[in-house]
């Protein structure tokens, strides 16, 4: 098992990209420990135990700078929450790995469809979208199954939907505060506590690095942040794929 240093470093850099591109805290933080031998259970379960408090602290340094829409919240994290429970309560008699390659393909196409949308004319959406709470529900269910989900999922069905990156990205890391912390009460009355030296590295490195995130968000230009979104996601879901 790796030591504490270990999980601050992985807390820290991944909360660095899921801060600014709205994704990615779970995937990186999941595998990372993985492939330095922690067991898969532990692995995910201290994952959604960690992003408690890396989502509340990127959610308020998202606040902090105003990246947030809160209309879009209100939308959001019902339908999350709800997807959340059942994908946590199901994950115990559905195999996610049936489900995942399919997930991997559609995001794959959402990403490029990003890219070719970042170089055409911008009409962003109004939040009163009906897929909102769909997509919302999709993220929370597959986020508990899969062990991560609801960044790459949500974040980028929304931007590749027409809403704005800077407030979707802003929104979304609020809403995970919600959604991961229903996962995550689902997952230890179902599984207990586990190995807490994970989590805590986790949440040290994370919630420092959350300011950083917030503001790079709030700086990078909007074409160039849908083309970081997309290229993210094209390369994690490439990954998980195969």
């Amino acid at each position: 098992m790796p030591d504490l240093a270990f999980f601050i470093v992985v807390g820290f850099c991944a909360q660095i990209v899921d801060g600014a591109l709205g994704m990615a805290f779970g995937l990186i933080a999941t595998t990372s420990m993985l492939a330095f031998g922690v067991p898969p259970a532990a692995a995910s379960a201290m994952t959604h135990v960690a992003e408690i408090f890396t989502s509340a602290a990127s959610g308020a340094s998202h606040a902090w700078q105003r990246n947030i829409n809160w209309k879009l919240v209100a939308r959001l994290a019902p339908a999350g929450m709800i997807g959340g429970a059942i994908g946590a309560y199901l994950l115990s008699s559905i195999d996610a790995s049936v489900v995942e390659p399919f997930v991997s393909a559609y995001l794959i196409a959402v990403g490029i469809y990003i890219i070719f949308k970042a170089f055409r004319p911008l009409f962003p959406r109004e939040v009163g979208d009906r897929m909102i709470p769909v997509i919302g529900l999709g993220g929370g269910l597959l986020d508990a199954m899969g062990g991560g989900g609801w960044g790459p999922i949500v974040t980028t069905s929304l931007v590749g939907r027409g809403h704005e990156p800077k407030k979707v990205i802003g929104s979304t890391s609020v809403t995970e505060f919600l959604v991961t912390s229903t996962i995550s009460i689902a997952f230890v009355l179902t599984l207990g506590w586990s190995d807490m030296t994970s989590a805590a590295g986790l949440i040290i490195g994370g919630v420092m690095a959350a300011p950083l995130g917030a503001l790079v968000v709030k700086r990078l230009p909007l074409r160039p942040l849908m083309v970081a979104v997309a290229m993210v996601i094209i390369a994690t879901s490439i990954y998980r794929f195969f």
